[in-house]
């Protein structure tokens, strides 16, 4: 797994711990920032998984 989609996993995985925690003490709109954020990192680990299969793929193959 690259380096920059396990830091974006990581800040996925802590917005998702920070939006449950703001949603128990009752700060809805944070919480649904914390969601956005978490959101977003989620993409962000996909894309770059796929840059990097897809780096390898065309390593190996040509």
């Amino acid at each position: 797994m690259p380096r920059l989609a396990r830091y974006a996993l990581a800040v996925c995985v802590l917005a998702v711990v920070a939006a449950v925690v703001s949603f128990v003490q009752g700060v809805v709109l944070v919480g649904v920032v914390w969601v956005l954020i978490a959101g977003l990192a989620s993409n962000m680990t996909w894309y770059y998984l796929r840059r990097d299969r897809a780096a390898r793929r065309t390593s190996v193959t040509g």
